[in-house]
């Protein structure tokens, strides 16, 4: 029995291990191209803080937009269509299948002159992208809620529907909140063919377009917007895992869910 879980032990090692070179050394390699002395230059590169700036007020508008409109909708589905679960999953996965190429050139077809030359129609059409995975990620907060006791709990004290979205399910949404912010910002900040075919240029279609001219200080931005992605990622697991064992009944942390039991419950 020892011996098997020791082999079981190794293997997972191994696999850990592979996993890790897999990952880093494309990186490495990159930042042995880069050197780092390129990660210094950056941002003092023309177009670095009017890109910057552009993608950052972008992944801004998308993230309230989509937690405005995908939280009540997922909300309303849990309570009072939870038969129309299955079909708002379809719904929302058609971003995904659907060509950004395709969709970008729809768009762009159909909508006022006014709206295009607005970069506001980006971060509509992002919103359009972040579906998915703002949905799946409030989606998974939701299921890891006994969510009709609390709404009506909230009721039979004289909470209306506004004030029990408010105070009662948002507070216990907290890491499902901040997962479906984190997607959506490193959708954006990483999104580079819509932004490139409506001709803004956004952080990555600077990177790309910079990349022309100096391929190191490009190499360099792109892996500095990698690593203050993965910080971010890490700080919301962090915050996700603390704010889980601190409270009792359910929690979810960024990609799963934990139903825990009430104290003496089966």
């Amino acid at each position: 029995m020892a011996a098997l879980v020791r082999g079981s032990t190794t293997w997972r090692w191994m696999v850990l291990l592979v996993t890790a070179v897999y990952f880093l050394l494309p990186l490495w390699a990159a930042l042995r191209f880069a050197g780092i002395s390129a990660f210094g230059s950056v941002v003092g590169e023309s177009g670095f803080s009017s890109s910057l700036g552009l993608s950052v007020r972008l992944a801004v508008i998308t993230t309230v937009v989509t937690i405005a409109l995908m939280l009540p909708t997922a909300v309303y589905v849990h309570l009072r269509l939870p038969g129309l679960r299955r079909l708002l999953e379809g719904i929302t996965i058609l971003p995904i299948v659907i060509p950004p190429v395709v969709l970008i050139l729809g768009v762009l077809e159909v909508s006022p002159a006014q709206l295009k030359a607005s970069a506001n129609l980006l971060a509509l059409l992002y919103v359009v992208l972040a579906m998915p995975f703002a949905y799946r990620a409030l989606d998974a907060g939701l299921r890891a809620l006994d969510l009709k006791t609390l709404v009506e709990a909230s009721n039979s004290l004289g909470g209306g529907m506004g004030t029990t979205l408010w105070r009662i399910i948002l507070p216990n949404l907290r890491t499902a909140l901040l997962s479906a912010t984190v997607l959506t910002v490193a959708l954006v900040l990483g999104e580079f063919t819509m932004a490139s075919l409506d001709q803004y240029q956004t952080f990555p279609v600077w990177i790309v377009a910079f990349d022309q001219t100096s391929g190191p200080i490009s190499v360099a931005a792109s892996l500095a917007a990698l690593i203050v992605t993965w910080i971010v990622l890490m700080l919301i697991s962090m915050i996700g895992g603390r704010g889980g064992r601190g409270g009792r009944g359910a929690g979810a942390t960024l990609f799963s869910v934990a139903r825990r039991e009430p104290p003496g419950g089966s």
